[in-house]
């Protein structure tokens, strides 16, 4: 029974990892100035909800079976407060810490309609910084002889840096474009 929860928390952990990953590259094409519009931002938007419930489902999964299995002692506790396991302390702390700010991110999400814009907004910016965590966990703890699976985790890496770049490069590029159109206008 403990070798398949093993198993289970190493499944989840990808799943939840490649879920977010996506998540986060639907975010990122949501926020930006480039975003969908109509029909095509209200199924992204949809997707990126329905996406961030299952990556949820099975980040919690991941999270029980970690703690459930005894091949590694990792206790409820530090499962909540960071950087407390007696097992890889940073390298659980992490995952912790991203857990963390995960569930920060789903309570003023669901919490979203009484909260301001701001308060909402500078919250879910925290999402930039959990995935990195999340991404670093997986590496670090991930089973080095599973190439599959460190495969899938880089992978999820690569894209999200790719985002992240063209996010970071198409939203630069609008601005660098309205202030050639501006200075054209005063001329």
């Amino acid at each position: 029974m403990n070798e398949l929860l093993w198993y289970v928390s190493r499944a989840t952990g990808v799943v939840s990892i490649v879920l977010l990953t996506v998540v986060v590259v639907l975010g990122l094409v949501t926020a930006g100035r480039r975003r969908p519009t109509g029909d095509s931002a209200t199924v992204v938007m949809a997707l990126h909800r329905w996406l961030s419930l299952g990556a949820s489902v099975f980040l919690l999964a991941h999270i029980a079976t970690a703690v459930a299995e005894t091949y590694v002692s990792i206790d409820l506790v530090s499962a909540v407060l960071p950087f407390t396991s007696g097992y890889e302390a940073l390298w659980v702390g992490l995952g912790t810490l991203a857990f963390d700010v995960l569930l920060a991110v789903v309570v003023t999400s669901l919490l979203r309609h009484r909260l301001a814009e701001r308060t909402w907004r500078r919250v879910h910016l925290l999402s930039h910084a959990l995935w990195p965590m999340a991404i670093v966990h997986g590496l670090a703890l991930g089973t080095s002889g599973e190439l599959l699976l460190r495969g899938t985790t880089i992978a999820c890496a690569v894209v999200g840096v790719g985002a992240i770049a063209w996010r970071y490069t198409s939203t630069h590029h609008d601005e660098r474009r309205r202030v050639a159109v501006a200075a054209q206008e005063w001329s």
